[in-house]
Parts: C-alpha cells; sequence; structure tokens
C-alpha cells in the first residue's frame, strides 16, 4: 500500500502549508476554520473538525505509554486511520501495533524518526504524521515517503517465441514523470505474469528520447498499479496512477498525463520464468523495448529466443484489478 504522508500546522503558517503542498503531503492537519486557508492554496485534503477527515470520527489519536494504550490502539476499527504519538519515541509499541492492525500512522517530529518508522519490521507503518516548524524537514520527509513504494520481486524470463500479428490498437502511457534508464511498466496478457516494458528514454536515430512514455502494449493489457492492484491499459486516463519499476523492483508512483490509442502493427512475445509461461502483445517496432536483467533496454526488433528479460510473477485471478482466490486459467 502506498504511504500517507501528513503534515500538522495547528497554528496557521502559510510557507508551512505551501510547503507541504510542494512535498507531496495527502493531507494537513489544522486547527478549526483553516480548512478553506489551506485550500486557496491548492487541492489538498484536511484533517480538521471542519475538514475532510475529522479527528474522533476518521482519525482516531493514541497516546502510546504502556501496554494498554497499545491495547486502546488495537481496538479502533480497522477503517479508521490510528495516529500514534508518544512522549519519549520508541520502536517497541510500533512494532507490535504493525504486527496486528492497518491504516496506522505514526506522529514524529523529523525525517529521521520519519525514516525508521517506516523501516520498522521491514515493512514499517502505514503513514506520517509529521510536527514541525522547518520547512526543510517537510521537503525531506516528503521525499522519503515517496522513496518508499512496494518492492516487488523481479524474475528472470527466458524468451520462447515471437510471432509477427495483424494490426491491433496499442496503447502508449504518457506519465507526468521523467523515467530514468531500467525503469518502465509491467505490463502482461494475463495478470499472473508481467514483463517490464522499459521507457521511451532512449536516443535513437528514428526519434527524440520520451523519457515519460511506455509504449505499453495492447488495450487488452494488464498493468501494474499500486497497492497490489491492476488495470487494463484501455483504461487509463489522465491522472490516473500507475507504478513505474525499475530492474531491482523498486517503485514510484506516477500519474498519467495521457493515454494514446492508435492502430499499429503488432507481435506477440512469449517467454517462462520458474516454469510459469508469460505473453505480451506490444507493438512491432524498433522503438519497443523490454529490460534485460541488468537493467539495459531491448529492443523487440533485436530480441530473440533464449534471450533474458525482467519479469513479475503474481496468483493470476483480478476481480476489478483486484486479486481474488478462485480457479482461473489464462492462456
Amino acid at each position: 500500500m502506498s504511504k500517507r504522508f501528513w503534515v500538522e500546522i495547528k497554528k496557521w503558517n502559510k510557507n508551512l502549508v505551501t510547503a507541504a503542498l510542494e512535498s507531496g503531503a495527502h493531507a494537513v492537519w489544522v486547527g478549526k476554520g483553516l480548512s478553506a486557508k489551506v485550500k486557496e492554496l491548492g487541492i489538498i485534503a484536511t484533517i480538521a473538525p471542519d475538514g475532510d477527515l475529522k479527528p474522533g470520527r476518521d482519525v482516531l489519536e493514541v497516546t502510546v505509554d504502556s501496554k494498554r494504550d497499545e491495547e486502546k490502539a488495537l481496538r479502533a476499527p480497522a477503517s479508521k486511520y490510528v495516529v500514534v504519538r508518544t512522549h519519549n519515541w520508541k520502536v517497541i509499541p510500533l512494532e507490535n501495533l504493525i504486527a496486528a492492525r492497518s491504516n496506522l500512522v505514526a506522529a514524529v517530529r523529523d525525517s529521521k524518526e520519519a525514516r525508521l518508522a517506516l523501516e520498522i519490521m521491514e515493512c514499517g507503518v502505514d503513514g506520517i504524521l509529521l510536527n514541525t516548524a522547518d520547512i526543510n524537514e517537510i521537503k525531506k520527509t516528503g521525499k522519503l515517503v515517496q522513496e518508499q513504494g512496494e518492492k516487488l520481486k523481479l524474475v528472470k524470463a527466458r524468451i520462447t517465441g515471437l510471432k509477427q500479428l495483424g494490426m491491433g490498437d496499442r496503447v502508449c502511457v504518457d506519465t507526468v514523470t521523467n523515467m530514468k534508464p531500467g525503469q518502465g511498466l509491467l505490463v502482461g496478457n494475463s495478470s499472473s505474469g508481467l514483463l517490464l516494458v522499459h521507457a521511451e528514454n532512449v536516443e535513437t536515430p528514428y526519434c527524440a528520447p520520451r523519457p515519460f512514455r511506455v509504449n505499453a502494449g495492447g488495450v487488452h493489457a494488464y498493468v501494474r498499479v499500486p497497492d497490489g492492484k491492476t488495470a487494463y491499459l484501455a483504461d487509463l486516463t489522465a491522472g490516473d496512477a500507475v507504478l513505474v519499476v525499475d530492474k531491482r523492483g523498486r517503485t514510484e508512483v506516477a500519474y498519467v498525463g495521457r493515454s494514446k490509442i492508435e492502430k499499429r502493427p503488432m507481435l506477440l512475445v512469449e517467454a517462462v520464468a520458474l516454469g510459469q509461461k508469460i505473453s505480451l502483445i506490444l507493438q512491432n517496432a524498433e522503438t519497443i523495448r523490454l529490460t534485460s536483467p541488468s537493467g539495459e533496454p531491448v529492443s523487440i526488433a533485436q530480441l530473440k529466443k533464449g534471450d533474458r528479460v525482467l519479469a513479475y510473477l503474481d496468483e493470476a485471478g483480478r476481480h476489478f484489478g483486484m486479486k481474488v482466490k478462485e480457479t482461473i486459467t489464462e492462456k
């Protein structure tokens, strides 16, 4: 799940609110009557008695100084956010709570405490509530939270077949993020096996680089999006979130700026990874690339049987993009 980043600004300070907005905060916690002033500066959720999320109703606070306090936090409804505060910042209470519930937000005073909370027991808390008057700490914590994306275990897939097809509708996904070498989107004909399609950030004699773009595949294909979900490429529209993945399986959330569907000649790529078959239909063009285990882009015009590329294996079975436990076969 994507980590939440909240900033606590109970006493009005325009500069701190602006810093929170510019640092990617999902919400600011302000005093009564200040929500309207926040929204004059930008679109962002507020936590306040008159805000989008209301303390005591949507967001519960627990100060943990004893085992009894931990039990109080555990009794809170699973659907509610629980903000955990401590007088003397401690790791152990958070460890116990992380193991037992979700929607857990740690109140911290700086980016150092935020990093520790996000890395506890490897998975960390679900969110950070930062209370500081230091604009630099807001910026550092915002950057830190953005780096705490899902970590996926990529595997090597061996190419077993390449088949030229006729015309089809393919989707170019243009994001509002410039992707680096080794980054792209995980796309597949089935949700159980996805190939890492490299971003168009490679210099070629044919066209200028488009580091924000992934020429992702046919309209029918699945693409990995945040929080363990998938989406059909055909359904992506401006503002939708997709998961950018690098060669090590590190991820970051990017947002679609434009989705282009055009008729193009298509190519079926087939592979096998850990005994599991994977396939993807891509546009048949030299500028379309998969990703080698070293992170290098591999043009499908140069791809051949036996080549290795990066892939991600998952359980089969999706309903509106969410995993479901059912008997299903995808071919």
